[in-house]
């Protein structure tokens, strides 16, 4: 029996439809990042899990229970919110058990409950400060305690790290993920960082415009992107993609000389003349290994991060993004080949935006 059966959720706003038929299975201990960027309706869809937000269609059933009509109190969820939510005039200890507090459960229960979150959370110390006394990880913390001290049947996260600065996200990042490992719990956790996703996440969600363009593992979404709204919102820095039409059994880029062969077992599923769309993720291009195909583009900028330099180059009007080694010695206006494998092609048909495959 699946932990969490999102079947065909709808919903609408007057005319306006927001989730259009969302059909998600999740089983017990799995970790599921709802993913898509402001507006494509993946909070919509947590509240709708929540019994904050009431479905204009579909069903939820949450341990084969449907929650059709099931108060949120009721559903046996705990909700960790952006804004933390902690109650300022409570200490950490009382934030943490309030929930228990108001469900009647003694207090030395309660206080059993807390003492053991808060030493698995490493905030023992902090159990008798108030809120305004801690800082922004510390106060996440405290949430995600308020949440793990009732032991539900499924946590829901809403963005709670993108208040934090980068040092503490990717902190906080790690301890999610320490947690997620040591209790099986399962997840459903919302984000438009795609770092957050693929760093997290057993099953990704990729939202857009309401619906689901893809449901896979991070390793599939990465590798095997299913459309190119996928191919381009996951991956930093983003897919490069050139438009090329299928000319005598060869890909011929577009505004240029470059003719690419056709990927192996892609060749039935083409046609001549068709338009498509090449894929090629950053860092499968390179600069000195001159084996495998290439390309010859023009440098516009070259920025070193430290551990990469990417560039930004021009070819033929069609940019280009290369991750290189930090040692390459290139400037504004150089010309060079980037070479690459067949193996780093992704092909999408350019009208539908959809990959082909086999």
């Amino acid at each position: 029996m699946s932990a969490l059966e999102i079947e065909n959720i709808r919903k609408t706003y007057g005319k306006t439809e927001t989730l259009r038929g969302i059909d998600i299975s999740l089983e017990s201990g799995e970790f599921l990042v709802l993913l898509g960027s402001s507006g494509c309706g993946k909070s919509t869809l947590l509240n709708i899990i929540a019994g904050l937000t009431e479905a204009s269609g579909g069903n939820i059933r949450i341990n084969g229970r449907s929650m059709r009509g099931v108060h949120p109190k009721d559903r046996d969820i705990a909700m960790v919110f952006q804004s933390y939510a902690l109650y300022p005039n409570l200490t950490v200890r009382r934030n943490i058990g309030f929930g228990l507090e108001m469900r009647g459960v003694p207090a030395a229960d309660r206080d059993r409950a807390v003492g053991e979150t808060a030493k698995l959370l490493q905030i023992e110390n902090l159990l008798d400060r108030k809120p305004s006394q801690l800082s922004g990880g510390q106060r996440q913390r405290v949430a995600i305690g308020r949440a793990l001290v009732r032991q539900p049947k499924i946590f829901l996260f809403d963005e709670p790290l993108s208040n934090l600065d980068a040092k503490l996200r990717m902190e906080m990042r790690a301890e999610l993920k320490r947690l997620h490992q040591l209790l099986k719990t399962t997840v459903v956790y919302v984000t438009h960082d795609q770092i957050e996703a693929m760093t997290l996440a057993s099953q990704i969600a990729v939202m857009s415009d309401g619906r689901i363009e893809q449901l896979g593992t991070p390793e599939e979404i990465y590798n095997q992107p299913a459309t190119l709204y996928v191919a381009t919102f996951v991956g930093a820095p983003p897919m490069n993609l050139l438009k090329a039409e299928v000319r005598d059994g060869t890909l011929a880029v577009t505004g240029g000389e470059s003719l690419l062969p056709i990927p192996q077992g892609l060749h039935a599923a083409l046609n001549e003349g068709q338009h498509v769309i090449v894929g090629i993720r950053p860092e499968g291009l390179r600069v000195n290994d001159v084996e495998g195909l290439s390309i010859s583009v023009r440098c516009e900028i070259a920025e070193l991060t430290g551990p990469e330099l990417i560039m930004t180059a021009d070819m033929h009007g069609q940019r280009i993004i290369a991750s290189l080694p930090p040692q390459a010695r290139i400037a504004h206006g150089d010309t060079l080949r980037l070479y690459f494998d067949s193996t780093a092609m992704h092909l999408f048909d350019a009208p539908t935006g959809k990959r082909i495959a086999t």
